[in-house]
Order: C-alpha cells, then structure tokens, then sequence
C-alpha cells in the first residue's frame, strides 16, 4: 500500500471508530476485509489511528473540524502537526484520499487554546493540574506521544543482561530501563518480540516500567501468603511471583480476565492459584494484599487513549465509590502486621492519595508507611502505589 492509501484507511477506520465501535474490533474489521494488506501496511495503519486518538482535540481542530471530529480532517490534522503539506497525499489517485476541498485547503494557522493543544478534555484540566502541578503541561504533551515498548525480565530464569543478549540474537535491540532492575526498554525491532525465544519460553514478559516499579516496593518474603485481588491478566502476580516464591492467590471479579494466567505462569516456571471470592476468603488471612483497583487509567492513556476521552465525571464518581468499596471489602483479609497495597493507574489526587486518607481516616489500626507517585516524565506510564501496614492485634 501506498502512504496515501494508509492514510484513506485510516480515515475509514477512524470514522468506524468515531460512529461508536471501538477502535480494536474497527482495525480488526478493516484488517479482515481487506486481507491483501500487509503487516507492515497494517503496523503503518494502526499507529496513524493511535496517533489521532492520543491527539484527537488538536488534531481535529488542526484539520477545520474543531470539536466534531471526522476521520478526514484527524488525518489532515495529523499531517499538519507533523509538518507535512497534506496536498502531497491528498491527491484522489488510485487508493489516495479525495484531494482537498477549496475550504479545507485555505485552513488558516491556528492558535490553539491550552488544553486543545495538549489534548486534555477541558472538564478533567483542573484536577489534572491540581495532582500534577508544575508537571502538568510536560505530563499531558508526552501523553500525546506513543508509549514505549517495556519489558520485564523474568529473574526466577535469568538475568537482564542475558535476557538483553538473548533479544539481539533475534534481531532486538533493548536498553536497560532505569525505573526497575527488571526493566529493559526496546528500542529496535519490538515487531519481532512475541516469535523471540526469551518471550516464549517466558524469560521475558511486557510490562510497563512503573508497573515493574511497584512490584518493587512491595514486601515480598518467601514464605508469604500474597493475594493480587485485582489481579486482571495477572501481569502483577507473575512480577512478583518471579521475586519471592511465596504462596500466590490471584482474583478477578471478572475471572475470564485471568484465562491466560496459567499458561503464562507454567512458561514462567511459577505456580499461582486462581480463585473466586468464596475461595479468596477460606484462604486467610494474607501477609500482603495488592488492590491493583479499577481506575480512570489516566496515568495509561498513551496505550488506551479512548479512554481518555470516553472518561466523564459521572464515571470518575463512580470508580471513587468502587475503589472506596474495594479497600473496606478487603481489608480484613490481612494478617496483622500486615500490608495492604492500594495500586491505580491514575494520576488524580482524588483517586490516590484522596482515598488512602479517607480509608485511614474511616479505619482505626492502619498506617500508611510510604506512598509513591510515578508520571510518564520518568519514562514508563502514571501510576500510584501506597502501602497500608495493619496495626498488631
């Protein structure tokens, strides 16, 4: 395919996108009924869609469609945010998009207000300023880049620096990441990952940096009773089962999340139980609970920027009352003397440190003995982490 003819699909799939389907299943239709593209082609593809999503105010305002976003004037937008005349590939010839109207090749220069030039949604700015401070206008321009390809090196198997020498004999190169000793960064050929030899036989797994670095603060003793309670895939449960052979209990509310767990810990060379909410409870009490809580994503938006714009303050409410829920629910479980970890991929003050007050403030016996704040400026995504120990009984 031609750059232009990427550019008409991408526009296709942005107008699915923009009518309501979600941008995964609209790539996935596209990329099925047009089987003659390539990987490359659908790489190209899927990264100008990714991009329009991270930046869809500014570049819809850039492409004359303001606050009503189409696919035709993202991609026109998009262009011009890179400097490229879109002309050049807006020409009507064989797959290229139809050539620029009157209207739409005289847009005028634009000075775009703040928010609309960081794609912020205007509604969240002020808590986003008020938890980032100073930070907030460098977090918010680096949310509009993509994110890098993180991974974690399975130290239970071997070590970063053989794990670094295992990726370039399959054409991969990696970094070492500064946020976690577990991390490496690649920054050749992430394509070529999921056939590479340290990732199936699971030296290797993907894992933001940040998320790498929570792991790492966690208390983790070899003889611990340890439940991820929001465990999601489980990327946090192998993390830390990969530092400390404890005994692993992991629990989703919505077990279908966990399917591939097992087989990722069996790659692994890691033993977890899968449990339900009955068999969560006949396991206590837990040295260490990891409450990784539904959230805004906010701190994840570069990987998910739908999100971003899909987020309202009604639903924002409703994760608080959820997250409030979750820490009351779970509480209990913990062995005096023990941790509770409260983890969100958030960079709002009203769901981190907000609510580690009011759970301390409403739970007589607990202490917060650290809390952490990572943002995207440190290289990895947004997250928070503070540790709850349980006072002696």
């Amino acid at each position: 395919m031609t750059p232009s003819a990427r550019i008409a699909a991408a526009i296709e799939i942005l107008d699915r996108h923009l009518g309501g389907t979600p941008a995964e299943q609209a790539l996935t239709g596209w990329a099925r009924s047009h089987r003659f593209a390539g990987s490359g082609d659908r790489a190209a593809i899927r990264d100008h869609v990714f991009d329009a999503l991270r930046c869809l105010r500014s570049f819809a305002a850039l492409g004359g469609a303001g606050e009503c976003p189409t696919g035709r004037a993202l991609m026109i937008g998009a262009l011009r945010d890179a400097g490229i005349s879109p002309e050049a590939l807006f020409t009507g010839e064989g797959h290229a998009p139809a050539p620029l109207t009157p209207s739409e090749a005289s847009l005028p220069p634009v000075d775009l207000p703040r928010n609309v030039a960081l794609d912020c949604p205007d509604w969240l700015a002020p808590q986003l300023e008020d938890s980032l401070g100073e930070a907030f206008a460098p977090v918010m321009q680096i949310m509009r880049q993509r994110a890098p390809v993180t991974l974690r090196v399975n130290l239970a198997r071997t070590t970063r620096d053989k794990a670094q020498h295992a990726l370039a004999g399959d054409g991969i190169s990696a970094a070492p990441h500064p946020l976690a000793e577990t991390a490496l960064r690649i920054t050749e050929n992430p394509q070529r990952l999921r056939n590479s030899a340290a990732y199936l036989d699971g030296r290797i797994e993907l894992q933001d940096a940040a998320s790498q670095a929570v792991v790492a603060m966690l208390p983790l003793e070899d003889a611990a009773r340890v439940l991820d309670y929001c465990a999601g895939g489980g990327g946090k449960t192998l993390a830390m089962a990969a530092r400390a052979p404890a005994r692993y209990v992991a629990h989703d509310i919505a077990p279908q999340r966990m399917r591939d767990l097992p087989e990722r810990a069996r790659r692994a060379g890691i033993r977890v139980e899968l449990a339900d909410a009955a068999r969560v409870a006949t396991l206590c009490p837990y040295d260490l609970v990891l409450l990784d809580v539904p959230c805004s994503g906010s701190g994840s938006w570069r990987r998910a920027p739908e999100a971003k714009w899909a987020l309202t303050p009604a639903r924002l409410a409703e994760l608080q009352k959820i997250q409030g829920q979750i820490l009351d629910a779970t509480h209990a479980f913990v062995a005096p003397g023990g941790v509770l970890a409260y983890v969100t991929c958030s960079m709002l003050r009203a769901e981190n440190g907000d609510q580690v007050a009011a759970f301390l403030q409403r739970t007589p016996g607990w202490h917060c003995s650290v809390q952490r704040s990572f943002t995207p400026l440190e290289g990895g995504d947004g997250f928070f982490c503070a540790l709850l120990t349980r006072g002696p009984s």
